[in-house]
């Protein structure tokens, strides 16, 4: 049996927990957790779409009861086909995230596994990611590679 589960609604809390683990660990992250209470609602939302485009494996904690431990998320969505994915399908990873006290376990691989397959489920011909430098090592065990085109981005 798998550690690893989809993300219920009920989970909308304790992902947000640990997204903005997450996000505190990252170089000049923002610590702020007001936003918390408005991105909740919808969260909520999408957590409870089984056959969206939006999906979350979990592994609760083992010593924390109503906690989780570590956490993976990701979406798919359209683009133009190209060479190597002619359907379009990408997938994207986002929110990779292990409670502090439960790192080294193998809780994000087990997690990454799993989107992985969910992806797949879903004719994804590619997945992209961000990495830490802590966390490449995992991806690259995973399979994922360095690509040459930089990404940019502008907030609205």
């Amino acid at each position: 049996m798998s550690l690893v589960r989809r993300a219920v609604p009920e989970d909308a809390p304790e992902v947000l927990r640990l997204r903005q683990v997450m996000i505190d660990d990252l170089p000049g992250g923002d610590k702020s957790v007001e936003w918390h209470e408005q991105s909740l609602p919808v969260l909520r939302e999408r957590l409870g779409e089984a056959d969206g485009d939006f999906a979350a494996f979990v592994v609760d904690h083992p010593e924390r009861p109503g906690a989780l431990a570590a956490l993976v998320v990701g979406t798919v969505d359209y683009r133009i086909g190209k060479a190597g994915n002619p359907h379009g399908r990408a997938g994207y990873v986002f929110s990779v995230a292990t409670d502090h006290q439960a790192r080294r376990r193998g809780y994000a691989r087990a997690c990454m596994e799993e989107l992985m397959e969910w992806f797949r489920e879903r004719g994804a011909g590619q997945v992209m990611l961000t990495a830490s430098p802590e966390a490449e090592p995992l991806y690259a065990s995973l399979g994922f590679v360095h690509k040459p085109d930089p990404t940019m981005m502008r907030r609205l």
